[in-house]
């Protein structure tokens, strides 16, 4: 999904168990050039990353995720 400059895309990530795996996960991506926004979920099991494609794409995320010690789907 597109929004404005943005591609919005939600992330299936297992392994999270509490809010401090959200908050880790969060800080992560929106240290990551190019995140505009990132939201965990951990009772989802989703990750939901608002990102311009020109500084960073799909692949890369879903790296920055496996570094903190999660599975990405």
């Amino acid at each position: 999904m597109r929004i404005g400059d943005n591609m919005k895309k939600t992330f299936n990530v297992s392994g999270m168990h509490c809010p401090s795996c959200e908050i880790l996960i969060t800080d992560s991506l929106m240290e990551t050039p190019g995140v505009a926004n990132a939201a965990a979920s951990e009772k989802a099991g989703t990750v939901d990353v608002e990102f311009d494609e020109k500084k960073v794409n799909e692949s890369k995320i879903k790296d920055i995720i496996k570094k903190e010690g999660y599975r990405v789907k």
